[in-house]
């Protein structure tokens, strides 16, 4: 069955209209409102994360989407292994943070330039992160350590890839921003869909090619 990645690049599936294209958003919005509530309590993000990332992965990957009995497990799997890898985000988050503010307030010498070299290690390990979120998606939703891996690996093969998870990710954090604070759960939903169809492009592209 091809997927719907090869669908958006050419190979349009028979028998789809608008009425299943406001299905898979539908379908989208759900998933990131449950991906957040499942977040909720923190220590289970890694697990609601990289749940839904195997959710999207699937679903892009066989045009349909797993059973709620394989979501549930796969989720109680990852809880204890996505505990770390909340850890290490929270604290990369909470330094970047704290270096962009003290960069932009001028707590930092460096001016325009110390701020534009900090958004691009900023946008470029935003690019790194959905890497990691991708594989370990294709995972199954655990083998956050090996995702790492694995992502880094993806990243320096492909720059260009790696370059357009960044693009895809600071577009999703500006939208976070900007749109109220009701719609950033359904936004969660399509942010994963996004990076995982950016991911798949080099894998398309090839297969086409060849």
């Amino acid at each position: 069955m091809d997927s719907r990645a090869d669908a958006r690049t050419g190979r349009h599936e028979p028998g789809r209209d608008w009425r299943d294209t406001v299905s898979d958003a539908a379908d989208l919005a759900l998933l990131g409102i449950l991906t957040v509530l499942a977040a909720a309590p923190v220590l289970t993000a890694g697990a609601a994360i990289g749940t839904a990332s195997a959710t999207v992965h699937e679903w892009l990957t066989t045009g349909s989407w797993p059973p709620a009995r394989r979501t549930l497990s796969r989720f109680g799997r990852a809880l204890l292994p996505g505990v770390p890898a909340v850890l290490v985000g929270l604290a990369t988050a909470g330094l970047l943070v704290a270096d962009l503010v003290a960069v932009a307030t001028g707590r930092v010498p460096g001016g325009t330039v110390a701020l534009v070299v900090t958004i691009a290690v900023a946008a470029s390990l935003l690019g790194y992160a959905a890497a990691i979120v991708v594989e370990v998606g294709r995972a199954g939703g655990t083998g956050w350590r090996s995702a790492v891996t694995r992502a880094a690996r993806a990243c320096l093969d492909h720059p260009a890839n790696w370059a357009a998870l960044a693009g895809t990710a600071l577009v999703v954090v500006l939208l976070g921003v900007l749109v109220t604070p009701v719609a950033v759960p359904i936004l969660a939903g399509y942010a994963l869909a996004a990076v995982h169809a950016v991911a798949r492009r080099r894998h398309v592209t090839r297969v086409e090619l060849s």
